[in-house]
Order: structure tokens, then sequence, then C-alpha cells
């Protein structure tokens, strides 16, 4: 009985790990920007657009922030406000690069040890607009320097998406204040 115990303990382990390190993927077809600039990419995002779920609901002036932690992985701050609660969210997480550091390819938590896919799968030459997918096509983000962006990019992000197999009927385009 004991013997069937463990089996079975290490075999709910197995699938449980099976679990978190699938959560770190990149959708089947797609591939992350290479020639990544860690550093170019530290700073403040805006959140243009996203696919909606339940960590970001109702949220406007939706906001990442990424910075370098000593230990070299990636200090990540979102915040948005709920403008159904009235009040402002914030959430701190870490990424960390899936393979090498100058592919997007990473990994982001947010609670302990669970992982999930963040992969700049298009960015601009000099970092001020990027296009980042989850692990599966159900994640999206449009994010950038500023509170708007183009028509030109937003079709050239939105064609790509589209091609890469995402079904955009859902996006949501997020708020900001006007400073």
């Amino acid at each position: 009985m004991k013997k069937k115990y463990i089996l079975l303990s290490v075999g709910v382990a197995v699938v449980a790990l099976s679990l978190i390190q699938s959560c770190a993927t990149i959708p089947k077809n797609v591939t992350a920007v290479k020639n990544f600039q860690k550093d170019k990419y530290l700073g403040k995002w805006y959140e243009i657009a996203r696919l909606d779920y339940r960590f970001e609901r109702n949220l406007d002036n939706a906001t990442a922030e990424y910075s370098l932690n000593d230990d070299g992985t990636i200090k990540v701050i979102n915040k948005g406000y709920n403008y159904k609660k009235n009040e402002w969210k914030s959430v701190k997480g870490k990424a960390k690069f899936v393979g090498l550091e100058n592919e997007g390819n990473l990994k982001v938590s947010f609670f302990g040890p669970f992982y999930a896919g963040y992969n700049v799968v298009k960015v601009d030459d000099d970092y001020q607009n990027a296009l980042v997918y989850g692990g599966s096509t159900k994640y999206i983000w449009i994010l950038s320097r500023h509170k708007e962006i183009t028509k030109q990019v937003k079709e050239e992000f939105l064609a790509k998406a589209k091609r890469d197999g995402y079904d955009l009927t859902d996006l949501i385009w997020v708020k900001h204040d006007k400073d």
C-alpha cells in the first residue's frame, strides 16, 4: 500500500511539473524575437490592447514596468485601474529567459513557482512598440512606450496576430487617461 502511495505521489508530481512547464511555452509555429535586447526592453510600457482574462478584468490605465533584479531576473510590476471597483490594482512578479537572453522567449511568475509564457514576438527597432504572446493563443498584449500607437503599427501587429492563429474578436483596447 505504501509503495502505491509513493508511486501515485511521484506520478502526480510529474504531471504537475509537466503542466507548470507547459505554461511557459510559446504558441505553435510562432518564434520569439531574435537579437532581443533586454536592456532596451526594460522600463515602462503602456498596455494598448489585450485579450481579457481574470487578472486584468475591468482594468484601464494598465502598465507594465520592467527592471533588473540583482540575480539577473527581470522584476515585473503590472498596474491598472479597476474602473468598476474604483481602485488601483498592482501585482509584482519576475521574468526569466527560457533559453538564450538574446531571444524574446521568457516565462513570468506572479504566484510562486508557477510560470506562464511571455513571448516578445515583434518589437520595433527602437523598442517603442511590442507584440507579446502568452503560452497559447488565449493571451496577447500590444504594448507601447506611449499611450497610443499609430494606425500602421496597429495594422501590422493585428495582421501578424491573425496569421499566428489569434482570434481578435474580443480584443480589448485599453483606455488611458490623458496627461
